[in-house]
């Protein structure tokens, strides 16, 4: 060690060893509230003590809120600049712009968001000459992002699935897809992560370029890495090995969208030679608290030993409390936040968690009458709005012209007489003749169908952009000022606001938001206009939440990682909620479920509140519900008398007693139901038994109905009578 000129922190002996590894691999299992992001910032701070280049050390999180915190904390340190520290995305596309030749993409590269996706997989199912309800848009472009993230093309899976009807027509959607996207000079999120690993993978020179400026790489959350970003973490540390990857596999929580928990599990094997290091003590949450979350947690088999020691003094508080339906539920959230309000708790120190986001509404309703202000951590919804989007596709076309989707988005908005069917004309005469859309704009004389009026439109139109492409090095706001009022959008949004009777025009007040943020992004960052479009593209949920706005947050479970607050509701802990009804059949799946109730849990500082109601209404149906499986195992009960309140009292809880979700069956003799029985319920008719959950008075008998339902029954009220 040095003088520790930047590290001022006081570290414990495990987070010490973490920061102070230098060469070699190194694997830090961090459980929730350790001082992970404490650890990952002094170890920059140390790398740079030891003499190592900020330029050459590369740290790799999974949200832009993560990086700009760590960013923040490396600059308070007084670190040098010249550190890089960004998402996978972010690293993904400056490194396909910076290598483009390479990497066969052009380095004007528009990102596609999920709207883009949409418009592109519908044509892609189109050309296909397939059934749009036979193959679903969502459900190809869920398929799409499963075979990049594993780094398959379209034609090696039609390749690799010759005879399977449904693979074949998969395969050629894929294709179409990506055909659109290349004609329109676009990429899409997974694009970025799979055309950075097949270039890391496939040409070495670039890799060898990668590993000397990166000598030192750390990757953050490393269990939510998926297979391209494993292979592109592994890629840019394959020559020199000094890789540093930091997580927890029991927040894994990612594995709906691709991440593989596999990924951290086997890091010793890629990685031979590592040291491992565990942070176990937490500094976050009360010993009540992580209890719960422990006895939780000791029920998944897929995770690595680790205690979760804590720092703080007893005197946490957990309620668990079961509502007759949402609005009872919503309306005791309410209260138990207005208590805490009225009791001087601060408003952003709250937060409702629940599975689903359609789960807010009853909370939102409950708010409002309690005057409870609240925001709700969703908020991608501002980019989502007309003239925002609007605002966004004349930037994109100034800087990709073969961004066909920019192009039809506003050729005619605001109108300028350039109507649907010259716009299909020339889309159709583009595609025939294979020349760019905006070339065929701008040389639409030769265009014989399209009348002498409508071309002088046009050529107008395509000066238009041509001139604000040459003010492309312009600060980004003053551009977006100059397009805003010269494409006549201005005008458009003020004389709607003319109409309501002089009051304030909220398209008008968004566009003025987002001029706002590039003179943020221009004061505040080194870039120009494809960095400011790349931010928006990049942008989530997460990022949209506000640690100081004086209001409770709502969100679900999944945007809760990274977020601590001192109190903490969650609501919904029934089963086929949480866990979801789409995990029920899968083992692999409920534990990931069990993760990311550990998760919420473990997000609370001082007070936890767990909620569930007898009755719940989901699409229209209201049905009697089954308590989560979580709750037993969490210890988390309550009585069923009276108001069924009852605070946690960790002497009343019994340890849990295994796995559940597991087909076997212990003790055949001791269950009233076992695996492969044949049962008659008075309702849905015969079934046979899948699975019986023993959680006393509160087990679960799992049934497989003739109709094809499964449907998980409360033992006491099922009824169910043995047939065979």
């Amino acid at each position: 060690m040095t003088d520790n000129r930047f590290l001022k922190e006081k570290l414990t002996e495990s987070q010490n060893k973490a920061v102070w590894h230098r060469d070699g691999s190194l694997l830090v299992i961090a459980g929730p509230g350790s001082g992970k992001t404490r650890v990952i910032t002094n170890r920059i701070a140390a790398l740079v003590e030891q003499g190592v280049s900020p330029a050459n050390i590369c740290a790799i999180t999974f949200t832009n809120k993560a990086a700009e915190e760590m960013r923040n904390r490396v600059v308070a340190m007084d670190v040098p600049g010249g550190v890089h520290l960004s998402t996978f995305h972010s690293l993904c596309v400056r490194i396909l712009r910076k290598f483009s030749q390479a990497a066969d993409t052009p380095d004007n590269f528009s990102i596609y968001d999920d709207s883009n996706q949409k418009s592109c997989i519908k044509e892609a199912i189109k050309q296909a000459e397939l059934d749009i309800k036979n193959f679903p848009p969502a459900r190809m472009l869920e398929a799409i992002s499963r075979l990049k993230n594993n780094l398959q093309n379209a034609d090696e899976f039609i390749a690799a699935n010759v005879g399977d009807y449904f693979s074949q027509c998969v395969g050629k959607v894929y294709r179409n897809y990506q055909k659109i996207l290349k004609q329109n000079n676009a990429l899409d999120f997974d694009d970025l992560l799979m055309a950075t690993a097949l270039l890391l993978k496939n040409n070495p020179g670039v890799r060898s370029q990668l590993n000397q400026r990166f000598k030192y790489l750390m990757v953050d959350e490393y269990q939510d890495t998926n297979h391209a970003q494993y292979q592109i973490a592994r890629g840019l540390a394959l020559e020199h090995g000094n890789i540093c990857v930091t997580g927890d596999p029991d927040q894994s929580i990612y594995g709906w969208r691709g991440a593989d928990i596999g990924n951290i599990l086997a890091f010793e094997q890629d990685w031979p030679n590592a040291v491992i290091v565990k942070l176990e003590e937490n500094f976050r949450s009360g010993p009540e608290i992580l209890a719960a979350a422990d006895r939780l947690i000791s029920a998944n088999k897929s995770r690595k030993q680790k205690r979760l020691i804590p720092a703080l003094p007893a005197g946490a508080e957990i309620i668990s409390q079961c509502l007759e339906d949402e609005r009872a539920e919503a309306s005791y959230v309410a209260g138990f936040v207005r208590r805490l309000l009225d009791s001087g708790e601060e408003a952003s120190q709250m937060a409702v968690f629940y599975r689903v986001n359609s789960m807010s509404r009853a909370i939102e309703e409950a708010f409002i009458e309690n005057h409870i202000p609240y925001q709700i951590v969703r908020g991608v919804e501002f980019y989502g709005r007309k003239e925002i989007r609007d605002m966004l596709a004349y930037l994109k076309l100034i800087v990709n012209p073969a961004d066909e989707q920019a192009m039809v988005r506003i050729i005619n908005t605001p109108g300028r007489g350039i109507g649907k069917t010259t716009i299909d004309k020339l889309v159709a005469y583009s595609a025939s003749k294979a020349i760019g859309l905006f070339d065929v704009i701008r040389n639409c004389e030769r265009l014989e169908s399209i009348p002498a009026g409508t071309k002088a439109k046009l050529k107008k139109f395509a000066e238009m952009i041509v001139g604000f492409q040459k003010d492309i090095e312009m600060p980004v706001a003053d551009l977006m000022d100059k397009v805003f009022r010269n494409t006549g959008l201005y005008n458009e949004l003020k004389a709607e606001a003319a109409t309501e009777d002089g009051g304030k025009s909220p398209p008008l007040e968004n566009v003025a938001e987002l001029i706002n943020s590039a003179e943020r992004f221009d004061m505040q960052e080194q870039g120009g206009l494809v960095d400011f479009l790349q931010r928006i593209a990049l942008f989530s949920d997460t990022d949209t939440y506000e640690s100081k706005s004086g209001k409770v947050s709502l969100m679900t479970l999944h945007c809760a990682k990274g977020l601590e607050f001192d109190n903490v509701a969650i609501i919904g802990l029934e089963h086929g909620i949480l866990p979801h009804e789409r995990s029920i059949d899968s083992a692999r799946e409920i534990e990931e479920e069990r993760r990311l109730f550990f998760v919420g849990i473990t997000r609370a500082r001082k007070r936890l509140c767990v909620t569930l109601s007898r009755y719940r209404t989901v699409h229209g149906m209201t049905n009697r519900t089954v308590d989560s499986q979580f709750l037993f195992e969490a210890g988390l009960r309550y009585q069923d008398t009276g108001q069924r309140q009852s605070s946690f009292v960790e002497s009343d809880v019994k340890e849990p007693s295994g796995v559940y979700y597991e087909t076997e069956i212990s003790d055949e003799n001791q269950q009233p139901f076992s695996a492969g029985q044949l049962v008659s319920h008075k309702k849905f008719g015969l079934g046979r038994v899948k699975e019986f959950h023993n959680l006393g008075e509160n087990s679960i008998v799992v049934v497989q109905f003739k109709t094809g339902q499964v449907k998980p029954l409360m033992l006491k009220y099922a009824n169910l009578s043995i047939i065979e």
